[in-house]
């Protein structure tokens, strides 16, 4: 199977290791093993032989135990400790290999690609169904091999013994094969489904928490009650599915493993009243009845978690060879430095096929200049400016910097050249000081304190209790929308980039705040190459050309002046908001 071939190529580093980890397991299996020939040889060897006196028999005794117990106190127990250790080390490392890659495969998948997914499914994919896994390192590649060494062992000693009476005992494996071809190719289903519909729960919960503030304000909570309540229902209705053919599998197969000793004992006792099998191999075989087909249970365990572990390995892989939307080419070249052309040739774009977003746009801007993108709602201006950074990769034409088809450079290096803030930045729950330092990881306090100056948010950050070191909560939920875009455009400040994008970054604040971040923005664009996406219009008349978008096309473009004078669709989105009536 592909997704097992690709998870071992997480193991195989390990490989020593794991063949190191079960050699010890070997001797720790092997060990309990010499309980049934002590057994026999007390039983045969010194008590039924009439051969030696009451002293040499509770000698030999003596001697017996002095030697076991040598071995299960002073081998066993370090034998134990590390086959423990090693096991998990190994098996820990690597689930660690995989969630790093999987975070790396994270951070590459497309903007789409997250449209379309819940959040929750995604961590859920990377935390449970990796923690799954581990069964497959422990169990399928350690115990499973253990188990079957102590059987084949087993197997071996009772041979020694009694060849007829071994073939007894392991007269029902083939019922085991069948039973497990039968039960567990449909489990290995049932536990995809219930792992499926345990992310979905995950996911819907994620999202809802998210949203409590939407639900508290208009007291949908029996409504949302209602939503969980159902996909909870489908988690518990797989769950249950899953369960009865479980526990189907467990009753067949530990009915086999019921009956085999009693074959062994009926056997034996036949043997020993009418042939000449001594008490003490009767006694030996039972035990080692045990000794087979307890590990022979284990194994049918094992098969259940493996089913589930292999489930989730599918899951895992299904998440990590989800394709990318953008992806560098083979001679793809760090673009360095850049300083701030851009030509948008003759570019479409479609999120779905055949359903146009952009339509033939061309627009050549010069380093240091100010281009304001206005119109509609749902024009495309957003979707523009998201494919300067390859968020997304053009459907036909080409963007170039500094004469650079974009897609010919790698998508990291173009994007250190370009800052963006949003309408909606993202801050992470941590201090003010290392949410922007996102913008020069390495940047000293100095160079921080320096940004947030020129973001006018010093003078906030200072007012706060704990200042720079400020814990700003989830979302930066802790600051108003003013600071949280002023933290925002102090990351850019910090990054220095020549290109810059501002999609909306104030539309959602009041008066006070975005006159501060106006100024903050008009500082930061200064000498830069600038994009701004705004609704606001008096807040782009400065802009050096204005570009208006309606439709996925480019309608109109000029100065504040030209396009006033045009009395075009610019001009009637300025009269519809009431600014200036200007004829």
């Amino acid at each position: 199977m592909k997704t097992i071939k690709q998870y071992l190529k997480f193991v195989k580093p390990y490989w020593w290791q794991i063949i190191a980890t079960v050699l010890i397991g070997i001797v720790k299996f092997a060990i309990p093993l010499l309980t049934p020939l002590i057994l026999k040889y007390v039983i045969d060897g010194i008590i039924d032989e009439s051969t030696l006196s009451q002293s040499e028999k509770l000698r030999d005794l003596y001697w017996l135990m002095g030697i076991a117990l040598t071995i299960f106190l002073l081998v066993r127990p370090p034998v134990e400790y590390y086959r423990q250790y090693l096991a998990q080390l190994v098996s820990s490392k690597i689930l660690y290999d995989i969630r790093d890659k999987l975070f790396d495969h994270i951070q590459k998948l497309s903007l789409r690609y997250y449209s379309n997914t819940k959040t929750g499914e995604i961590i859920s994919r990377v935390i449970h169904d990796v923690e799954q896994t581990k069964t497959f390192v422990v169990t399928g590649l350690m115990n499973v091999w253990l188990d079957l060494t102590t059987i084949l062992i087993a197997i071996v000693i009772m041979l020694t013994m009694d060849i007829p009476l071994t073939l007894v005992a392991i007269m029902l494996f083939p019922v085991y094969g069948v039973a497990v071809k039968y039960f567990y190719g449909r489990l290995r289903r049932l536990t995809r489904e219930r792992s499926q519909a345990l992310a979905e729960v995950q996911g819907h919960l994620h999202e809802r928490v998210q949203g409590m503030q939407v639900t508290r304000s208009f007291a949908l909570e029996d409504h949302e009650q209602e939503l969980f309540d159902d996909r909870n229902k489908n988690f518990l209705d797989a769950a249950i599915s899953h369960t009865k053919w479980n526990a189907k599998t467990f009753a067949v197969m530990n009915t086999v493993s019921d009956l085999a000793p009693m074959l062994v004992i009926a056997f034996a006792g036949y043997q020993a009243i009418t042939s000449s099998l001594t008490v003490g191999t009767m006694v030996a075989f039972v035990g080692y009845m045990e000794r087979v087909y307890s590990p022979l249970r284990r194994l049918i365990n094992a098969s259940t978690a493996l089913t589930q572990s292999i489930a989730s390995i599918d899951r895992v892989f299904e998440f990590y060879n989800e394709p990318y939307d953008v992806v560098d080419r083979e001679n793809a070249t760090d673009i360095g430095t850049v300083q701030g052309n851009i030509s948008i040739e003759n570019v479409s774009f479609e999120y779905d096929k055949d359903v146009p977003v952009l339509k033939n746009i061309n627009l050549h801007v010069q380093k240091g200049e100010t281009i304001a993108l206005v119109g509609m709602s749902g024009g495309g201006k957003s979707t523009l400016i998201s494919l300067l950074p390859r968020f997304y990769d053009v459907t036909d034409g080409a963007i170039k910097v500094d004469g650079i088809d974009i897609r010919d450079v790698k998508a990291r290096s173009l994007r250190n050249n370009i800052g963006m803030v949003l309408q909606d930045n993202i801050l992470f729950s941590d201090s003010i000081a290392t949410n922007i330092r996102m913008g020069n990881p390495d940047a000293t306090m100095e160079e921080v304190v320096e940004a947030a100056k020129a973001a006018n948010a010093d003078g906030f950050i200072n007012d706060l209790p704990d200042g720079y070191d400020t814990l700003v909560g989830e979302r930066g939920v802790k600051l108003s929308g003013g600071q949280q875009q002023r933290v925002a455009i102090a990351r850019v400040f910090l990054m220095n980039p020549p290109i810059l994008i501002f999609d909306e970054a104030t539309s959602a604040l009041d008066l006070e705040s975005e006159q501060s971040i106006q100024q903050a923005m008009e500082k930061l664009a200064s000498e830069r190459t600038t994009f701004i996406v705004a609704h606001r219009l008096a807040t782009i008349t400065h802009a050096d050309r204005i570009v208006v978008i309606q439709n996925g096309e480019i309608q109109e473009s000029g100065s504040h002046e030209q396009l006033m004078q045009q009395k075009g669709n610019y001009y009637d989105l300025y009269q519809v908001q009431d600014f200036n009536h200007t004829e």
